[in-house]
């Protein structure tokens, strides 16, 4: 079975959001996992726009890339630049992915404001994932 990592700089937000979809899309075909550089716990917004597409990430943890050092990789998937510029070097014949997503846990102003860049990078994610299933797992 593929297994596949999603990175981002703090396992907070778009490699959740990331991660909850690679699931989705791979109906059980694909091992997800997902990690930061750093720890900076699920964020509660990511957690609400993915309940509103019907994918729950309320049980998903933020972790930390030391964690995964032991794991053979298929695919790495970074979600933002500073991932992918900060990423300690691991041993792994991972192929390497690189999307950098907005940071919607920055966006600024009224709530409704808020919730609206975060569906918006959301399903960014999404159609981005569904495209990475069906062009590297469904077809092998």
């Amino acid at each position: 079975m593929k297994k596949i990592l999603v990175l981002c700089t703090g396992n907070s937000c778009r490699s959740q959001i990331a991660e909850g979809y690679l699931r989705y899309f791979a109906k059980g075909k694909a091992e997800i996992y997902s990690a930061g550089i750093e720890t900076h716990g699920v964020n509660p917004k990511a957690i609400a726009t993915m309940a509103a597409d019907g994918i729950d990430i309320s049980n998903h943890t933020s972790n930390n890339i030391d964690e995964y050092r032991t794991v053979d990789f298929d695919y790495v998937i970074t979600v933002c630049d500073n991932a992918k510029e900060n990423c300690p070097f691991f041993p792994s014949k991972a192929k390497k992915f690189h999307y950098n997503f907005p940071d919607p846990a920055k966006a600024k102003g009224t709530e409704e404001e808020i919730v609206a860049e975060f569906n918006r990078v959301r399903d960014l994610i999404k159609s981005y994932c569904h495209r990475f299933i069906k062009e590297n797992l469904i077809q092998n």
